[in-house]
């Protein structure tokens, strides 16, 4: 019994309360705070689901925390990502902090200079096979040889060299050539060839040995690359070439100490940073047949940033320094500070800073993970002056140069305009504490009568201020009906005539002989209060733009203009007739209170075929309908038991307004009689006879009028009610727009053409037992995920 009550008080709630969904981190919230206040959890889970949270939400949100305690435990990625955000945007000027150092370490492995360049897809280090043989080329097994002969003995030998190193001529037999370079096997073959072919010493023949098709050499990459192993290559190709088949260095790879080994001994070391800061192409080493690649672990990664042209990871060798790093970055930036740099080091768990002086730049070796930070120089000018005003070129200017004085400022900016005040101008001039004072300056006298000049100082700023500044100038306005209302800047003895003209003209629709102007009083003397707001002039116009009785009014700073309609001018407004009427269509209204029977006359009156009682009239939404209609809909989205239902409000733009045509024409003038409007469309029907019948019956359908039959015989017609009729509320719409709530005895509320409707009973606040079960099961489910959630949160 109690289960039952429980569910029927739940579902109780859930019918009453309208559900709005919770955010994740809002259920997050709300449960953490339920949990620590006691709240159980059979009770938290019942409060999220009348808020409107699923058990498909809550799964997720406990997905979502049990990944994020994975992450911080792991210390992932994302977790390291954002926290370098969050640092960043509590750092603005872009400086690494001693706190960056952790973020710097996770990434300090992946974005090194040149790291990417034996995997990038445009440069693939493969050797040009379409070149002359090179002479220092060695051969070996699988190269093949073309031995060409001319002069007066020609022959031509094209043979590939065997395992065992050789070649075999006929009459010569095997000529060893591997390990020769391709001068020691010409040479050598010369001379063997000079045993079986005459001339060959004395210079009628010659000799020249070349190579055909290459062999192909196995060599080893080993280390700390990204796919090690045995590969096949081109005898032509490098150690470059064998990097980028590799896959290039991984994170920890050097470019820096790349270890080239042959026949077990190393031959050499490379610094892949000549070639990609020097283009040194002599690091490129060609291999050879059982060559081995080692690439060690990179010896320390150092962060630059700030003011260089190339801010980001460099590997550096041991011993190397600042002035290094500086190199590997391409120098500071045009506005880099250069004196001294910082230098950011994490020793045994804690940070150092440490301040390089420009002269220490080559002496300070820097370590693994170390960060130098260059900082931009100071916004601040040593020799700059300034100059406003009324003043033909205002700028900044350089002092000195034969700019030294006030004057010669002056002079340099190309003098001062016709509008300058001269007997204040105001010098702005910072102290050495670097606050400011102000000079006041007779310039007038500096220039023209031989007063005392004034020296500049660095950060000097001059104003000379323009004698329309010192007095405030208005701009006039004017409204009504102008071509081209709104404002005009004020110039002396602007009069009304040149204003309008300036405004485009009247137009059609303006008075003549009521214009006002509106003017400022301004009294700066006054010691009383004026409570007189604005001094009102009227005047008339003639022939346009004249004014009558006292041509050119000038008008003053701040008028402000009204140029009012004429109560005589009216646009046209139309209304239209349709339907059985002797001449249908548009027609203009005579006068504003035109009414229904008085267009019916000037449209030729009804024609036989008219069904009076239906006519009906379209009416187009004015403004003021319109805003009412919103203010209504404001009220309907407030909710609350007082509220407007929104599926209740008509928002259409045209609306029928329910007219009784016969007794306006039977009554002209009276209440029945509608004064119309513009844009109203007046219908008039033919004659229908049929009932339509719509709405909670078992088969809606239309059906002949038959007078004097009540409400149940046309109900009958389609069938009766249905089960969820509402009779009680039944009701007819009219053809000529009008509604009325019918009565199942009313004889006469059934008239040819109108629409019966029955509404359909509400059955949404029923409860079954089947809802309550579920919910029961709901508020259990719930329970458990709230158990787990919480679990999770802890």
């Amino acid at each position: 019994m109690k289960k039952i009550i429980f569910a029927f008080f739940a579902l109780f709630l859930f019918a009453n309360i309208t559900l709005a969904q919770m955010s994740d981190q809002q259920v997050i919230n709300y449960v953490k705070q339920a949990h620590s206040i006691g709240t159980s959890e059979e009770q938290i889970a019942l409060n999220l689901m009348k808020r409107g949270v699923s058990r498909a939400q809550l799964e997720r949100i406990k997905k979502s925390v049990e990944t994020e305690q994975l992450n911080n435990d792991l210390g992932s990625d994302e977790s390291a990502a954002a926290l370098r955000k969050e640092r960043r945007r509590g750092n603005p000027d872009g400086e690494i902090t001693s706190g960056d150092l952790d973020i710097i370490s996770s990434e300090i492995t992946s974005g090194a200079y040149g790291r990417g360049i034996f995997n990038a897809k445009n440069l693939t280090f493969s050797p040009n096979t379409n070149i002359p043989t090179p002479v220092d080329y060695r051969l070996g097994p699988g190269d093949e040889v073309v031995i060409d002969i001319w002069g007066t003995s020609q022959n031509s030998v094209r043979q590939t060299i065997s395992a065992e190193g050789r070649i075999t001529v006929d009459r010569l037999g095997p000529i060893y050539l591997n390990g020769m370079t391709v001068k020691e096997a010409n040479d050598y073959v010369q001379r063997k060839f000079m045993e079986v072919y005459a001339g060959l010493g004395e210079g009628s023949a010659q000799i020249q040995l070349t190579l055909g098709q290459i062999r192909t050499i196995q060599i080893n990459v080993m280390g700390e690359v990204v796919v090690p192993g045995t590969y096949s290559i081109s005898s032509l190709s490098s150690v470059f070439h064998a990097l980028y088949r590799a896959g290039g260095v991984n994170t920890i790879g050097s470019l820096r100490a790349v270890g080239l080994f042959r026949n077990n001994k190393l031959l050499r070391t490379l610094d892949i940073y000549e070639y990609l800061l020097n283009g040194k192409l002599n690091e490129d080493i060609r291999m050879t047949d059982g060559d081995v690649i080692i690439v060690p672990p990179y010896l320390s990664l150092v962060t630059i940033s700030g003011n260089v042209k190339r801010p980001m990871l460099y590997e550096l060798k041991k011993n190397e320094t600042v002035t290094d790093l500086l190199d590997y970055a391409g120098g500071f930036q045009g506005d880099a500070y250069t004196s001294k740099v910082r230098v950011t080091r994490n020793t045994n768990g804690e940070n150092q800073i440490f301040t390089v002086l420009e002269n220490d730049f080559g002496s300070f070796k820097l370590k693994d993970k170390d960060v130098v930070t260059i900082s931009s120089g100071l916004d601040l000018f040593e020799n700059r002056a300034e100059i406003l005003g009324a003043i033909y070129r205002p700028g900044y200017y350089e002092i000195g140069q034969g700019i030294m004085t006030v004057k010669d400022l002056v002079l340099a900016a190309d003098s001062i305009r016709g509008d300058a005040f001269l007997n204040r101008a105001i010098l702005t001039r910072e102290k050495d504490d670097f606050t400011t004072e102000v000079l006041s300056v007779d310039l007038g006298s500096i220039l023209f009568s031989g007063g005392q000049d004034i020296p500049l100082r660095k950060n000097d700023v001059l104003y000379i201020p323009s004698v329309n500044d010192l007095k405030e100038y208005g701009d006039f306005i004017i409204y009504g009906a102008i071509a081209r209302p709104g404002n005009y800047k004020y110039s002396e003895n602007t009069t009304l005539e040149d204003l309008i003209v300036q405004a485009g003209g009247l137009l059609e629709s303006a008075s003549t002989v009521r214009v006002d102007i509106a003017r400022r009083i301004i009294d700066p003397k006054s010691m009383t209060v004026n409570r007189t707001l604005a001094e009102t002039i009227a005047l008339s116009i003639k022939d346009g733009f004249i004014v009558e009785g006292d041509p050119g009014f000038v008008l003053e700073p701040y008028d402000q203009i009204y140029v009012r309609r004429s109560p005589a001018y009216h646009v046209q407004q139309n209304v239209h007739v349709e339907g059985e009427i002797l001449f249908p269509g548009t027609y203009a209204l005579n006068k504003k209170t035109e009414r229904v029977s008085d267009i019916i006359k000037r449209s030729g009156d009804l024609t036989p075929d008219a069904y009076v009682q239906g006519a009906r009239l379209i009416r187009h939404r004015s403004e003021e309908e319109a805003f009412r209609t919103q203010m209504a809909l404001k009220m309907a989205k407030q909710g609350g038991n007082d509220s407007i239902a929104i599926n209740t409000l008509d928002f259409r733009r045209n609306y029928s307004v329910g007219i009784e045509l016969d007794k306006a024409i039977k009554n002209p003038g009276s209440d029945y009689d509608l004064v119309l409007r513009e844009g109203d469309r007046l219908i008039i029907p033919e004659y229908e006879n049929t009932v339509k019948v719509d709405g909670a019956v078992m088969y809606p359908n239309t059906v002949a009028y038959k007078a004097g039959e009540k409400l149940a015989y046309y109900i009958n017609q389609a069938g009766g009610y249905s089960d969820k009729a509402k009779k009680s509320r039944s009701f007819v719409v009219y053809m000529n727009g009008t509604v009325s709530k019918v009565s199942r005895r009313d004889k006469k509320a059934i008239q040819p053409g109108c629409e019966i409707i029955i509404p359909t009973r509400d059955d949404s606040n029923k409860i079954t037992w089947a809802e309550i079960a579920g919910i029961s099961s709901g508020v259990v489910s719930m329970t458990t995920m709230v158990a787990l959630l919480i679990n999770s949160l802890k």
